[in-house]
């Protein structure tokens, strides 16, 4: 990583890999708003550095908010936050320096290990008065209090991000119409009269953390976050589940009325004498994989007959062995707390074997794991090859095809590489296009098999592989999504009108549009049943017709409607198609499992189309899934990965993995039970899903050595022993997938 910032004239503060004067080591977490690298200052003390993304660096606005973050952050004592040991609001890219707290989230806690014991629930409901008393002294108003803003310690709770936070004399106010926080964790003030807003907003807020810890949701229950701020307004909060002893104290605090809640110092009152039940609280350790002779580095790692279940599993084998545990159950699914003034489009994708694919910013874990000596001696050296050289962050986007890999980059419609040294054997050139081109995709095989590329804006274009010579154009008035399926390529308008062309000479199969469809998305295409997947979700998003067709003739072969707003996104082992069904089109909360088979046909048998539905206990924002036997991968944008065994009954949780990567492509799986992802600084990550453990990662490649945010990561791809990614400084790269370790 490049320097971002100096305010030392010495020559470390202008070294690689450093904010200031602290070299930059790993990634922690990372938000909308920035990303909060792991650190180390000169004398080895160990930081949390919260770096701004360079798209708000530019705001003026966003600039003196942080600098208000910064100054909120340092007035608070650091007994009960995280002091702040240096900033530069005035940085190019802004950041600020806390001291490093080891310990998970609230939210973390209760989504891994269910809600809190009553004594750990009395532990919690007094660090945090205390907290929030702390806080308040020093003349600051927090506003954001949530379980993921609170870290548990084994000296009791810490309260962070005073992101939104706003002194009590503050002459910055809200703006008109805008509402910022999180709506479950909001007071009625914040949504009626947020200019009004005071200290006893933040014990409202614990009131709903404490449920939430107690529970494992919040006192208001509803998927719409609009109706969540309606009933924080006029509804009683649920608090069943809270213990009796806690019950009154937590119904005071959520109080409609700002000066009927208790203050935090009256809550520690009604908490006395203390519990000699509330036994030390020791947080469960996160699986962030660990830097190397690091002496906070998390332990618990998977391996042994839970790994080797995992691993049979993928392959199918049902042989029983020893179950691997799931976390404890909880009542409700853990809710979505979204900052209403951000406005968030992400458009999940079906792409390639039936994966969504977005977009977060970029992290670094470590690797684990040894190198295997037999192999590294015969180990390919590996290559890079720059293709792109206009400016810029953007990936090329690769495929690989008759021996061959074939990418398309900004400026270059489509250039063929030798796989075996990167060299680049022809190359086309195209539009420079702020918008990044499809990846290529293969069309026909054959004796002259040719291979497809498109801008973003611009029609799909065949190439003949040998010598790049251009081919048939799917000219069309509007630009089109298509999906190569066999002997043709189904193209869609996003109007409704589909159509299919020959996919050797271009000529027109067949067009037309479905009965009972308005405008589906193409899905995957599925070679072993030959049959193409379409979907389309109601205009209120309460259920979704799943299709398949016949991409020869366009014939339907069966149709299914389907409660909730669903996507197809891959095939198990034996056939079931699997669906993410999604909240607010964006937010990914469970699978449907649809059996093999047309419910339309009686030789198909009697559980043909039979529907299940697999819940994935929160909801996550999607980067893709992968799907390898009955196991299913779910990766979110922040870089979690989790392995779902969907043949049992409501899910089986196989481990969860914090890859300590963000703004991640798709996941592709690889032969040994390994998966891998790339990230937007252009790493490449080796996952082993037999332990559930990251075990190779290569090092970052960016453009001039800066760090850009990249609106598009192509996924890797996986050839044999080899693994080509591509990064932002407009780089194709190959390396061994026998030595990830070494990587």
């Amino acid at each position: 990583m490049p320097p971002l910032s100096s305010t030392d004239a010495g020559r470390n503060a202008e070294g690689p890999e450093y904010a200031g004067e602290y070299r930059l080591q790993a990634v922690l977490g990372a938000g909308g708003m920035g990303v909060v690298h792991l650190a180390s200052s000169p004398s080895g003390l160990r930081l949390a550095v919260k770096v701004v993304h360079a798209r708000y660096a530019e705001d003026p606005d966003f600039r003196a908010r942080f600098r208000q973050e910064v100054a909120a952050a340092r007035r608070v004592s650091g007994a009960f936050t995280a002091p702040v040991v240096d900033a530069d609001p005035d940085a190019e890219r802004p950041w600020m320096a806390t001291l490093y707290v080891p310990g998970p989230t609230l939210a973390d806690q209760v989504r891994q290990r269910g809600p809190l014991s009553p004594a750990e629930l009395r532990r919690l409901t007094a660090g945090l008065a205390e907290a929030l008393r702390d806080i308040h002294r020093a003349g600051v108003v927090h506003r954001d209090l949530k379980p993921s803003n609170v870290l548990l310690t084994d000296s009791g709770p810490k309260v962070i991000d005073f992101g939104i936070s706003r002194p009590v004399d503050s002459d910055l106010h809200t703006e008109t119409g805008k509402l910022i926080g999180s709506p479950p964790f909001m007071a009625p003030e914040q949504f009626q009269r947020p200019r009004e807003v005071g200290p006893s907003a933040d014990v409202f807020a614990l009131g709903s953390v404490l449920v939430h810890a107690a529970t494992g949701h919040g006192p208001f229950d509803s998927d719409s976050p609009y109706i969540v701020a309606y009933q924080v307004v006029h509804d009683e909060p649920d608090l069943s589940g809270v213990p009796a002893e806690l019950a009154p104290l937590v119904a005071r605090c959520l109080s409609k009325e700002a000066a009927d809640r208790p203050t935090p110092a009256e809550i520690m009152a009604a908490l006395l004498p203390p519990s000699y039940e509330a036994e030390a609280f020791i947080p469960a350790q996160r699986r962030r994989p660990a830097l190397p002779a690091d002496p906070f580095a998390p332990d618990g790692r998977t391996g042994g007959p839970a790994g080797t279940r995992a691993a049979d599993l993928a392959r199918g084998d049902t042989t029983t062995r020893a179950a691997v545990p799931a976390p404890p159950a909880r009542r409700r699914r853990h809710r979505l707390a979204p900052r209403l003034t951000v406005s968030a489009a992400v458009v999940l994708v079906l792409a390639g074997a039936g994966a969504y694919a977005a977009l977060r910013p970029p992290a670094r874990p470590a690797v684990e794991g040894p190198a295997h000596p037999a192999e590294v001696a015969t180990s390919f050296d590996g290559w890079v090859t720059r293709l792109q050289e206009y400016g810029g962050s953007a990936a090329p986007a690769c495929a690989h095809e008759a021996g061959s890999l074939y990418c398309a980059a900004r400026g270059v419609a489509l250039a063929r590489l030798d796989p075996r040294t990167g060299e680049v054997l022809w190359k086309r050139t195209g539009p420079v296009d702020p918008e990044m081109p499809d990846a290529p995709v293969p069309l026909a095989g054959g004796p002259d098999p040719l291979v497809g590329a498109a801008p973003k804006a611009g029609p799909l274009r065949a190439y003949e592989v040998g010598e790049g010579t251009p081919g048939w154009t799917a000219r069309a008035d509007v630009p089109e999504t298509y999906r190569p399926a066999g002997p043709v390529v189904v193209l869609s308008d996003g109007r409704g009108a589909l159509r299919a062309v020959d996919a050797r000479t271009g000529s027109r199969r067949w067009a037309h549009r479905l009965a009972g469809f308005d405008a589906p998305v193409l899905g995957a295409y599925d070679a072993p049943t030959g049959l193409l997947t379409v979907s389309e979700t109601a205009a209120d998003g309460r259920s979704s017709r799943i299709a398949a067709l016949l991409p020869e003739t366009g014939e339907i072969v069966w149709s299914r409607v389907v409660t909730g707003d669903a996507a197809p996104v891959g095939r198990t082992g034996d056939g079931t198609l699997v669906l993410a069904t999604r909240y607010q089109g964006h937010l990914v909360d469970g699978l449907v499992l649809l059996a093999p088979g047309d419910p339309g046909d009686p030789g198909s048998g009697p559980d043909a189309g039979a529907e299940r539905r697999v819940g994935i206990q929160e909801r996550m924002q999607l980067s893709g899934i992968a799907v390898r036997g009955r196991v299913v991968y779910l990766l979110s944008m922040d870089g979690r990965l989790l392995a779902l065994d969907t043949a049992v009954e409501k899910g089986g949780r196989l481990w969860e993995l914090e890859t300590g990567a963000s703004n991640v492509s798709v996941p592709v799986l690889g032969p040994d039970e390994r998966l891998y992802l790339s990230a937007a600084d252009g790493r490449l990550f080796a996952v082993d899903t037999a332990r559930g453990a990251v075990v190779g990662q290569t090092r970052p490649r960016l453009r001039n050595g800066r760090l850009g945010y990249a609106t598009q990561v192509p996924a890797p791809l996986v050839s044999g022993d080899r693994v080509f990614g591509t990064a932002p400084d407009g780089s194709v790269f190959a390396v061994d997938a026998r030595v990830a370790e070494s990587w």
